[in-house]
């Protein structure tokens, strides 16, 4: 297989037919936005990361400890608080996992046709996403 030039190519579904050049335009713009998109979840879920850990404020080592009814009075909450608060944000997280692979995988069929023009919007899409991401990245 090798990479065309082309203005006719069927993406990823059978009815995503393309056969004129304003079709792959607006083709390679949907790829386009699918590549920002997947760029911005991945910096997201960095961040949803950094900012379930900082939130938490007991240390993990006591995250395995159970609580004692003298410790409900304490500055800190109780390890079971704390403990649903994990679990709600990692189940958060594999949600928005789950779409990000979704997303890449969508991406890596369309780059599969073997069309230029795709793999350029893949390529650009990515390299945007990760230029506008990463600011947010860094505010952390």
């Amino acid at each position: 297989m090798h990479f065309i030039f082309s203005n006719e190519v069927v993406l990823l579904f059978d009815f995503w037919s393309v056969h004129s050049p304003a079709g792959m335009a607006l083709s390679v713009l949907v790829v386009l936005f699918l590549a920002v998109l997947y760029e911005s979840i991945k910096v997201g879920k960095a961040k949803l990361l950094y900012w379930a850990v900082v939130s938490m404020s007991i240390p993990a080592s006591q995250l395995t400890e159970e609580t004692d009814q003298d410790s409900s009075g304490s500055d800190s909450p109780p390890v079971s608080t704390t403990r649903l608060r994990w679990l709600f944000c990692h189940f958060g997280q594999s949600v928005i996992h789950v779409l990000q692979v979704v997303i890449g995988y969508f991406m890596m069929l369309a780059v599969m046709s073997y069309n230029t023009w795709i793999f350029f919007g893949v390529i650009l899409g990515s390299a945007v996403g990760y230029y506008l991401a990463y600011p947010l990245l860094s505010m952390v």
